[in-house]
């Protein structure tokens, strides 16, 4: 389904129940994935169903650890095949407990650590015995949401020469992100994000970035679902910018522009609506800023035809 209808009130519980579900499942590229810049590592990539892993080596034969949206499940995928964990309404120490022990039947030790990222409080996922919900029809809705944004999120991408990241989800925060990058070094960061250490936080900020992305909802927050941009460090006047579409506003709270995911299913065209967003938020960051953008931007890609140089 094309853009589809996703709400807080009746899709918010199985979101948050999956933001658990992909911090388990990100832990495992933590404990075995050299660091990368950024933490670029630790991420979930998108594929059509669902979210998984980068593939993981150090536990004997390469494999994979992901969440089927479509089918509700954890996936672990190995040479030999795939083993499963549904997903169901229940504790997130439940989903734990089976997570590891299908880790363990598939002859793999890995040290996952114990308690979720980005949370506060962070209850350990052994100790998490409330009963959590999980709607299949939320799951691909979500699935729905995450597939166009990845979309746009894309071509928004292409037009950008310089350093950027890939377009990939952050489980910690539970949202799918992509970073466009000045070229110059940052500030240090004071970090205090939650439960997450200020060393990675200091070493994901190292650099100055525009940084756009989607945030479904997820555990242990309310609101949602949206889109958001920001800029680190913030420029001067960022906050009065005048960006698009209509809709878009700057919260305070976060420190972001923000813009309703409904707002962008319900416009006349999706598509123009969030590029519109993803290109003026950047320009704002970029002008204030004093980014060089005449050496990093460039048109827009298309299929089938190069970079004109």
């Amino acid at each position: 389904m094309a853009w589809p209808e996703l709400s807080a009130e009746r899709d918010g519980g199985t979101i948050a129940t999956l933001h658990m579900a992909s911090q388990m499942v990100g832990k495992a590229a933590a404990a075995l994935l050299p660091w990368r810049n950024h933490g670029w590592h630790l991420t979930l990539h998108l594929h059509p169903r669902g979210l998984r892993t980068e593939p993981l080596y150090g536990a004997g034969a390469p494999f994979e650890l992901g969440l089927d949206l479509m089918e509700g499940a954890v996936v672990l995928t190995e040479p030999a095949g795939e083993r499963r964990v549904q997903l169901r309404a229940a504790s997130v120490a439940d989903l734990w407990r089976e997570l590891l022990d299908m880790l363990g039947a598939s002859g793999r030790t890995v040290a996952l650590h114990p308690l979720p990222n980005e949370l506060d409080p962070a209850v350990p996922f052994a100790e998490d015995r409330e009963a959590r919900a999980c709607e299949p029809d939320s799951a691909r809705r979500l699935l729905g949401a995450l597939l166009e944004a990845d979309r746009v999120f894309r071509l928004f991408r292409s037009s950008f020469l310089g350093k950027v990241s890939p377009v990939h989800f952050f489980w910690g925060s539970f949202d799918l992100a992509v970073t466009r990058f000045s070229g110059r070094r940052a500030p240090r960061h004071p970090g205090g994000i939650p439960n997450l250490p200020d060393a990675v936080t200091r070493e994901a900020y190292s650099h100055e970035v525009s940084s756009a992305g989607f945030w479904p909802g997820g555990a242990g927050a309310t609101g949602g679902p949206f889109f958001y941009s920001y800029a680190y460090p913030v420029p001067e006047g960022f906050a009065a910018a005048q960006v698009a579409p209509a809709e878009a506003r700057f919260d305070a709270e976060l420190g972001e522009f923000v813009l309703d995911y409904e707002a962008v299913r319900a416009a006349a065209d999706p598509n123009a609506a969030l590029l519109g967003f993803l290109r003026s938020t950047y320009a704002a960051a970029a002008e204030l800023g004093g980014w060089n953008r005449g050496d990093l931007e460039c048109a827009a890609g298309r299929p089938r035809v190069p970079r004109a140089v």
